[in-house]
């Protein structure tokens, strides 16, 4: 596979995840007044299409729509460093565009500042634990079991939306896209640099621990 069809993958892929988690938010959020129905609603939504999106775009770009993701990739020689910098380009573009067109969708301004405010510790410390338990889903699962690979990342990411305090964002790129939407599911510029700090954390703790725990088979010559 080319490297023009994996980055038009790459950004597709991400732009129809934002999309999904921030339009699945704001129909949540105008059709539930339970702030927990609203959120079952948010994760039910993501978790399918996330599972969709991993299995349409998988078998051309490896489908990692995550920068945090991509970088661990480039570290364990999984993808070259021009291309991760390629991929994360791209990621970051499509998640802007998949928010734009979310609230394009639901009749909202299409560029919209979040003023959704998702500040201190607790939400910090959850999203460096919700990235380096995605790292290791990723790596272990994807070492041991690759096809079931879009079904476990989709399953933990959903039980991490109720399991941390932040909503799992676990994901540099969605994190600055869902910036782009005054919504249920946005975040306000001024949190968004932690947010990415604390998935870069987990992301480092999570690469080299569960590629020790779980090493690649040697290779048979």
């Amino acid at each position: 596979m080319n490297a023009a069809r994996k980055l038009v993958a790459e950004g597709l892929g991400t732009a129809l995840l934002v999309a999904a988690v921030v339009g699945s938010g704001i129909m949540a959020q105008q059709l539930a007044k339970d702030p927990a129905t609203a959120l079952l609603c948010n994760t039910i939504a993501t978790g399918g299409a996330l599972v969709a999106i991993l299995l349409m775009f998988g078998p051309v770009s490896g489908a990692q729509l995550n920068p945090a993701v991509t970088v661990v990739m480039a570290m364990t020689k999984d993808l070259t460093p021009r291309l991760a910098a390629g991929y994360i380009a791209v990621q970051i573009a499509g998640a802007i565009a998949g928010a734009v067109l979310a609230n394009a969708m639901f009749a909202l301004d299409p560029v919209a500042v979040s003023t959704t405010v998702r500040a201190g510790f607790p939400k910090l410390l959850s999203e460096g634990v919700a990235t380096f338990g995605l790292i290791g889903v990723v790596i272990c699962v994807g070492r041991t079991r690759p096809a079931i690979t879009p079904l476990a990342v989709a399953a933990y990411i959903v039980a991490a939306y109720w399991f941390t305090a932040s909503t799992s964002f676990a994901n540099p790129a969605v994190t600055i896209g869902r910036a782009f939407s005054d919504s249920y599911a946005g975040i306000r510029p001024a949190d968004v640099a932690g947010f990415i700090a604390a998935q870069a954390v987990g992301a480092a703790l999570g690469g080299p621990m569960f590629t020790w725990l779980v090493p690649l088979a040697p290779r048979r010559d």
